[in-house]
């Protein structure tokens, strides 16, 4: 097989964003906190929240669209839709890459739904890159979807205080097979099962269904069941798995921290956004801390990218890291040679 068709290039990504907002103050006022504790540790100027028509898989369509026009690809042309949107979406039952599929015209792909939290991203960057490698007719793969979690929050209850970040969003990737720009390498996956059960809607499953008692008690919204043991639990993991993924995608794409030049990190508070760039040896010139966004979940590595390039940060050559962490919990990173068709600074085989 030629080894230049071989390559899987991102050609094109989509960002779509409500124009409704939450001011921190707005959201200290609703939480009863001290707004500088929103500002300086939670890490939020504002967040982006849903207007009316701001439906999950209806955000992830307008971000396709966005990316479709941007990559100047028609819609008949994509083989494979993955739909890497939040499980809370427009119905419980359902299958939103079918209803994507259709809204944009995709009429010769076929399309499916994956999950894995605000790690969904990285995994099926994965997952597309494999299909596309093992199957000689699949040449275009969208990845689409929307996260609207901020609908699970209760500012009232400080167990889910880490989570006041959620927002709202859409976004997109177009990845095309021999696409020498933006090229996907290698990806790096770890989850852990211990915290499987430590986050979760308590209602609203088989186990504990819908009912007017459940829902005054306000059990359908996130919760932390046993918040304690979770955050000894999970200190002595989370940081160290960040690290983990980001040099194991680097090592097996060929590369090392030291070839870093911008990570794409997903929102959380800023004293481990800052600890992950200090353990890597980068600056903040490196990264862009999505404090006027909030946690967009498996977008934020989309939206990271679409502003880094905006601003002019990305170079031809660069080698860039997208790193996620979802609740459940997973850490995953994928590493990318930013345009890769121009001479760059990196020149390598991988």
């Amino acid at each position: 097989m030629n080894l230049e068709v071989e390559k899987i290039g991102i050609i094109a990504t989509g960002i779509y964003l409500p124009e409704e907002r939450m001011t921190a103050s707005e959201l200290a006022a609703a939480a009863n906190l001290p707004i500088g504790i929103v500002q300086e540790k939670l890490g939020i100027v504002q967040k982006t929240i849903p207007g009316i028509n701001d439906h999950t898989c209806q955000m992830g369509i307008w971000a396709a669209e966005k990316a479709l026009q941007k990559a100047q690809i028609n819609a008949a042309d994509i083989d494979i839709i993955i739909y890497i949107g939040e499980e809370h979406k427009e119905y419980p039952l359902w299958t939103a890459a079918i209803k994507l599929q259709e809204s944009i015209g995709a009429i010769n792909a076929w399309a499916f739904d994956v999950a894995l939290r605000c790690g969904t991203t990285i995994m099926a960057l994965n997952l597309a890159k494999s299909l596309m490698k093992s199957d000689d007719t699949v040449r275009t793969v969208l990845l689409a979807g929307g996260y609207r979690n901020v609908d699970f929050i209760d500012y009232a209850n400080p167990r889910t205080r880490f989570m006041y970040n959620l927002a709202a969003g859409g976004g997109a990737i177009v990845l095309k097979k021999g696409a020498h720009r933006h090229r996907l390498l290698e990806t790096k996956l770890i989850t852990d099962g211990a915290f499987s059960e430590d986050v979760v809607v308590p209602a609203g499953g088989t186990k504990q269904p819908l009912s007017p008692a459940v829902l005054e008690q306000k059990q359908n919204y996130l919760d932390v069941i046993d918040p304690v043991s979770m955050k000894e639990r999970l200190a002595e993991n989370s940081m160290a798995n960040f690290i983990t993924v980001i040099k194991s995608s680097l090592e097996k794409s060929g590369y090392s921290v030291g070839d870093i030049d911008y990570v794409a990190m997903l929102h959380m508070k800023k004293s481990a956004h800052d600890y992950i760039l200090n353990e890597l040896g980068l600056t903040q010139e490196q990264s862009i801390y999505l404090d006027h966004y909030g946690h967009l979940g498996q977008i934020d590595q989309i939206l990271s990218l679409e502003l880094a390039e905006k601003a002019g940060m990305l170079k031809s050559g660069d080698i860039v890291v997208l790193v996620s962490a979802g609740i459940g919990y997973a850490w995953g990173a994928t590493t990318i040679i930013w345009d890769e068709g121009k001479v760059g600074k990196h020149e390598h085989s991988a």
